[in-house]
């Protein structure tokens, strides 16, 4: 099914109809046209019409599944038709777009379009397996950034818990420098221009150092600033530094590529997304991470098509997102 340089609107009318959203998500989960069932793997599974389902001939639990099956959709009560529109505007909405404009785009209630954003940001998190830099001395930036609000801007109970609970840690202990705000690292390749950002519990040098080892081939070129935390990188690879006291560049010595994503985040946190709690922040860096690295030579249906083919395999529970695994329900 193509629908290759569809606008927003002409996406939400081909979109309004259910044939043609069971058969974009087939083509997307199954390229070659060949329905499997996700419980035993059966292919001469028969199509219920009247249900837009399938059903599979051997007999077992699940026998039936729709194509929101397997997904990050799984068990939603929402249509197809309201995921694609909801998936289509985080894609490609450069700012985000906030919860409440979603529930009122599709009909939905905030806390509806909540869960909705934080199942597809799951769909957006790209493979990080493969290795930044390369043996040849591949250029990666490394920096860290610290995310969250200003303490002065704080309510007085929480400014004062966070002020507690920093003078209950040793101070050569406490290597986050701003109270209240979660330490993030990034690298940035140069060649593939694609950054990897995460949340980390600190910046010590254990901490940022087994990132970096974990991450970039041994002999790539890493430039950082003068941070103690990067100091004994030379035994691995071609480390240059940049005092930021003094300069930002000298040649092609900067991390300058890094602190553009460190805006484009902050900006898009501070004034779409207003708040973020830490324990939700990766995945909102993993959907700031795709538009980033899907922004140049792509057009809206390429980066809504990378998404939705992402989307099997991957599961997020209410009870999951909230924190409430293994609690009794009322």
């Amino acid at each position: 099914m193509d629908i290759k340089g569809m606008t927003l609107q002409q996406a939400i009318v081909h979109f309004s109809d259910p044939d043609n959203c069971v058969a974009y998500m087939v083509e997307q989960r199954w390229p070659d046209g060949v329905v499997v069932c996700p419980t035993c793997g059966r292919k001469d599974v028969s199509w219920l019409a009247n249900q837009r389902k399938w059903q599979c001939k051997s007999k077992h639990t699940k026998r039936q599944f729709s194509a929101k099956t397997g997904t990050i959709f799984e068990d939603s009560p929402l249509s197809l038709d309201k995921w694609i529109l909801a998936t289509w505007m985080l894609s490609n909405c450069k700012n985000g777009v906030s919860s409440y404009e979603i529930a009122r785009s599709i009909g939905v209630t905030q806390k509806s379009a909540w869960f909705m954003l934080q199942r597809i940001r799951l769909a957006m998190k790209e493979d990080a397996s493969d290795l930044l830099g390369g043996p040849e001395g591949g250029a990666v930036e490394v920096d860290e950034s610290y995310i969250g609000g200003k303490t002065k801007n704080m309510h007085y109970s929480r400014k004062m818990r966070i002020q507690k609970e920093l003078s209950q840690i040793p101070a050569w202990k406490n290597t986050t420098r701003y109270a209240g705000k979660t330490p993030v690292m990034g690298m940035f390749d140069r060649d593939s221009r694609q950054v990897r950002a995460k949340a980390v519990p600190n910046t010590k040098r254990e901490t940022l150092q087994a990132e970096i080892l974990n991450g970039i081939i041994f002999g790539s070129r890493i430039y950082t600033d003068q941070a103690v935390a990067y100091d004994t990188l030379k035994a691995n690879y071609v480390h240059e530094t940049v005092n930021h006291a003094d300069e930002y560049v000298r040649g092609q010595v900067h991390t300058n590529c890094l602190e553009n994503f460190w805006s484009l985040m902050k900006r898009n946190l501070s004034g779409t997304y207003v708040a973020v709690e830490p324990f939700h922040l990766d995945r909102y860096l993993d959907e700031q991470m795709f538009r980033f690295n899907n922004r140049q030579n792509k057009t809206d249906e390429q980066r809504f098509k990378k998404v939705l083919s992402q989307v099997a395999g991957k599961r997020l529970t209410y009870a999951e997102v909230t924190g409430k695994v293994g609690e009794t329900k009322f």
